[in-house]
């Protein structure tokens, strides 16, 4: 299915006008858009605008409560709690971020704990923000819908529970790895579907645990069914899928029960219609400063890059990378080109605009 490209700042417009007229605040509205939009550019697009129709969905749910102010309960020492107040968890996974980065520059480390949140995207766009301090970001969540299978199991009990990690090098360079401890993030499965791309076996499963190869036959199975979802990362080898099932339900200590956030299966069981989700985040920050000059520090750090990407390729047209060199290069890329979304996604747009009574600038 084709795809009709659109410039940063157009995806961005179209987003504001639509959480704007949801009920956000202007402020609010402009910093959900702006991350949400970030990860369009960086080519994570199973997070950007492509999360409206599903937040669209909340709101009309009575789940979501899109005008809240998130705000810092406490300060205790290095650490923080944020109240999400069952907002999007963009505006309250930024200020747990900025909040544990103000702690780094006192403390060296912060901490900030999110509870009470919904959704807040890609990991990966708040762990980078400790980059414009010199500091390292380590971000990860927890989840609402049980989509995870386990190791053994039937049926899902965990989300995605993404985890991104940052720190800087020199001069713009830069580590970040952002993952789910699926095999892939459910959203991607979405965008698939958009497209009608077949998925890569090992990604979901049905009851039985045979792979599902049909896009929409995996929405299905992910979304509506009570048995089958997505892998662990590292596929279905057992000792590979063991450690992926142990680092999602270690994500979900850090950013879940330590949040007093809901576990996905017992959530998907009680949650009465209309009540919170209840997402927890948990957002670090740490400052290299504090062992070592930081520009020794970020010249350590980009050497072992540039190691790395010098190393002689497998294929000379395919050459090694690290975690975030993709993602600066789709960026370069998008800004110059724009932003690809597809006639599914667009059809959805409008008819989400049409029922906002918003202007729908995607023509």
């Amino acid at each position: 299915m084709p795809a009709k490209h659109f410039s940063y700042d157009q995806i961005l417009r179209q987003s504001t006008l639509v959480l704007e007229a949801w009920g956000m605040s202007p402020t609010l509205a402009a910093t959900t858009a702006r991350l949400m939009c970030e990860s369009d550019l960086l080519g994570v697009d199973s997070h950007g605008i492509s999360m409206l129709p599903t937040y669209e969905n909340k709101l009309k749910s009575g789940s979501l409560n899109v005008g809240v102010e998130p705000c810092v309960l406490r300060r205790i020492g290095a650490t923080a709690l944020v109240d999400g107040g069952a907002g999007l968890g963009h505006p309250a996974a930024e200020l747990g971020m900025r909040t544990a980065m103000g702690l780094a520059k006192e403390h060296g480390v912060g901490v900030a704990v999110v509870r009470n949140s919904h959704h807040f995207g890609a990991a990966g766009v708040y762990a980078r923000l400790a980059l414009e301090e010199g500091l390292m970001g380590l971000v990860c969540s927890s989840a609402a819908h049980p989509i995870l299978v386990p190791t053994g199991a039937r049926a899902p009990a965990l989300g995605t529970n993404p985890i991104a990690f940052a720190a800087p090098g020199v001069n713009g360079d830069a580590f970040v790895l952002d993952m789910a401890t699926t095999t892939v993030a459910a959203n991607k499965v979405k965008v698939y579907d958009y497209y009608g791309k077949p998925l890569p076996s090992g990604w979901v499963s049905d009851a039985d645990g045979n792979a599902v190869n049909d896009p929409a036959a995996a929405m299905d199975w992910i979304f509506r069914q009570a048995l089958g979802g997505l892998s662990p990362l590292g596929g279905t080898t057992e000792m590979s899928s063991h450690k992926g099932y142990g680092l999602a339900m270690m994500i979900q200590i850090l950013g879940g029960t330590l949040a007093a956030a809901s576990f996905p299966a017992i959530l998907h069981v009680s949650r009465k219609p209309g009540e919170p989700e209840n997402v927890g985040h948990f957002l670090l920050a740490l400052n290299p400063e504090v062992f070592r000059p930081l520009q020794e520090f970020e010249e350590d750090l980009s050497g072992n890059l540039n190691y790395l990407r010098s190393m002689d390729p497998v294929d000379a047209a395919a050459p090694v990378q690290v975690a975030g060199d993709p993602e600066a290069a789709m960026m370069e890329q998008r800004r110059a080109q724009g932003v690809p979304l597809s006639e599914a996604l667009l059809k959805q747009l409008k008819g989400l605009c049409e029922r906002a009574g918003t202007e729908f600038l995607l023509d």
